[in-house]
């Protein structure tokens, strides 16, 4: 698969990263670009009960965070929530290839409309194999430490194809 350079980034993985690994640095060591949808901002800065992962968003400057809102296609909006259905219009507004989407629904829509998928254990792995020193154990505990919900399924992939022993069960 060829070098991803640019990508599209929804809500979830940004939280995701942050409960990982403590910042969005890993983003910018493995793309020249992240483009973040205005509706995704709005949504991490809400910040939902905590505040969580704001500080870290807003820290990280050299994200290339829409300024407008989008014109989103109704069926987009029809079939995803606000934030996913952003990151798939400006995915194909600026033909970027690549988004990066967690929720189930999203990468079908995105698979559908074209798009290449990567998620939050998706970069976790990228970043390992591309020589960064992350346990990939220590960064599921840390997200399903927070709340991050990764089904067993995908848990025992990530451990596998990075190579570490599954988590005891949970």
């Amino acid at each position: 698969m060829p070098k991803t350079e640019i990508i599209v980034i929804n809500t979830a993985p940004i939280i995701a990263s942050v409960s990982a690994l403590g910042d969005l640095t890993i983003l910018q060591s493995l793309y020249t670009q992240v483009l973040v949808p205005f509706e995704v901002c709005q949504e991490v800065l809400a910040g939902g009960y905590s505040g969580f992962a704001v500080a870290e968003f807003e820290a990280a400057n050299w994200l290339k965070k829409q300024q407008t809102t989008l014109n989103i296609s109704p069926l987009l909006l029809n079939s995803l929530d606000r934030g996913e259905a952003a990151v798939i219009q400006l995915a194909m507004n600026e033909n970027i290839q690549t988004v990066c989407i967690d929720e189930v629904a999203g990468r079908r829509m995105a698979r559908l409309s074209g798009l290449s998928v990567t998620g939050s254990i998706g970069i976790l792995l990228r970043a390992k194999r591309e020589g960064h020193p992350i346990s990939m154990q220590q960064a599921i505990s840390q997200m399903l430490n927070r709340g991050i919900r990764l089904s067993p399924t995908v848990i025992n992939f990530a451990l596998l194809q990075a190579g570490e022993n599954n988590l005891s069960e949970r």
